[in-house]
């Protein structure tokens, strides 16, 4: 893709099917990508936590490593994160650290969420980057995807 769109629709509905690769791998379906300043995708990540055995192992997290080599540096200044599901602590904490410009996601986390459900880790006044953030891009889909997933542990 070279230009991302106003509304993120297609761009969701890349990470979406990205999302569903980590169902191969027996991972939460969370996938993420992340676009230039340009709009050129340089980073893609599915969740393999289970997989490769690493807690940090998240969507966001390996398409930001994935873009900072693609970038040849760890400041993504001016990129997007497209993610289908809201960040954790952790990838909010990268996200930040990594000076993404835009934050977009599709379904909200209200267990884990620190991006605007348990906290705004990327809003907070203190914080040192703030990010713009835009949510529940294609919520309905991203979240129906994370609860057929979990069906099968209830």
């Amino acid at each position: 893709m070279s230009l991302i769109s106003n509304s993120y629709e297609d761009e969701m509905q890349q990470a979406i099917e990205v999302a569903k690769s980590a169902l191969a791998t027996d991972d939460v379906p969370v996938g993420a990508l992340v676009f230039n300043s340009s709009g050129k995708l340089v980073g893609t990540g599915s969740n393999r936590r289970e997989f490769d055995k690493d807690p940090s192992a998240h969507a966001e997290i390996i398409a930001l490593r994935a873009a900072a080599l693609m970038n040849n540096s760890w400041r993504l200044d001016g990129h997007t994160i497209v993610v289908t599901l809201e960040p954790c602590a952790m990838c909010a904490g990268a996200i930040a650290q990594a000076r993404i410009k835009t934050l977009v996601f599709g379904a909200w986390d209200e267990k884990a969420g620190a991006v605007g459900s348990v906290w705004d880790v990327l809003r907070d006044p203190r914080a040192p980057h703030l990010v713009e953030v835009i949510s529940g891009v294609n919520e309905s889909e991203c979240a129906a995807l994370l609860s057929e997933f979990f069906k099968k542990y209830r």
